[in-house]
């Protein structure tokens, strides 16, 4: 019997363990498993002393070219000694694993692991931690670009509202809000003079989910797969944004985010147009992932409604009304 087509598929931990072994001349006493699903799916291969991460690339979601542009990022902050999650090469020396999958071609990469745990509510010596590395890191990409998308308005809010059509009727209250917040971003970021506001490889995912922390609050950021180019003011209103809804006592989000800003500007200061800029790029940033979840709606049949669609949003509106209500909150 001819197997039935899929779109999509779990790979086998023993098979992808048997193949990792191999390639990269592990022992015989690494175990792999599966560690979780989503966008891409992530196996754990641990022996007793040691843990590597292999993320198994979606069908057709990088291109090769797109995640060696990663791999040579993750490279080039590496030389910088910056505490990043970083690509292994095999026994022939390629970053790169090319499996035939039922759905077809997928690649897969060894990282490091990135020692620690995550920790959901942090403190305001961690939040000044995180900053300074993220302007660290920041000071080695600044002005440098990848071979990978560029965040524009267009890639922000213009191409999610497209995708978001595809599920939902453009008549749908939260839709037309969608729309009309895209297009008010658009306007703040034609109304600044943008041609001052530094630009570089930014992560465009940096929250408490892809970072770890030791007990000593070393810090290791990793999964850099929407790394892009765009304005560096991104990463830093997406961490602040993020911040805001994990934090729900807005007195000490203040005081954290404050700290955050503090130990960035240690390391690269950030000007008042990019500080102005922070509302407006987080909510980009937000619509951004609304659209990159409609656009990889295939991993889940419930995760997509218009219940979801409205909570979504309403953490959107909360944070909107924050900035308006607050506006010296990102001044320190």
């Amino acid at each position: 019997m001819t197997n039935f087509p899929v779109t999509a598929s779990t790979l086998s931990a023993t098979a992808l363990g048997t193949l990792v072994k191999h390639q990269y001349n592990l022992t015989e006493d690494f175990n792999c498993s599966l560690f979780r699903t989503g966008i891409n799916h992530t196996y754990f291969l641990k022996s007793k002393n040691t843990t590597y991460v292999l993320r198994v690339y979606s069908c057709n979601w990088r291109s090769k070219q797109e995640i060696l542009e990663e791999v040579k990022l993750l490279e080039l902050l590496k030389r910088n000694e910056l505490s990043v999650s970083y690509a292994l090469k095999d026994k022939n020396s390629a970053y790169l694993q090319t499996i035939h999958a039922p759905e077809g071609k997928r690649y897969a990469v060894l990282f490091s692991f990135a020692e620690g745990g995550k920790v959901r509510f942090i403190d305001h010596e961690t939040s000044f931690a995180i900053g300074a590395l993220m302007g660290k890191i920041h000071n080695v990409t600044i002005h440098k670009t990848v071979a990978r998308v560029n965040y524009t308005t267009d890639t922000l809010v213009h191409k999610p509202y497209d995708f978001l059509k595809t599920y939902f009727s453009e008549d749908l209250p939260e839709l037309k809000f969608v729309k009309a917040q895209g297009e008010q971003v658009t306007n703040t970021f034609k109304d600044i003079v943008l041609d001052d506001i530094p630009k570089g490889i930014i992560h465009l995912d940096i929250w408490y989910d892809n970072m770890s922390i030791t007990d000593n609050r070393e810090i290791t950021i990793f999964d850099f797969d929407f790394c892009g180019n765009g304005y560096l003011v991104l990463d830093v209103a997406y961490f602040c944004m993020q911040l805001f809804h994990i934090e729900t006592d807005k007195e000490a989000y203040e005081l954290k985010v404050k700290e955050f800003l503090k130990g960035y500007q240690k390391q690269r200061a950030l000007t008042k147009q990019e500080l102005d800029l922070i509302p407006t790029a987080g909510k980009a940033i937000w619509l951004f992932y609304l659209g990159v979840q409609a656009q990889r709606f295939d991993w889940s049949n419930i995760f997509l409604s218009e219940n979801y669609l409205k909570m979504y949003l309403g953490r959107l509106k909360n944070w909107t009304s924050f900035c308006e209500e607050n506006p010296n909150v990102f001044i320190v």
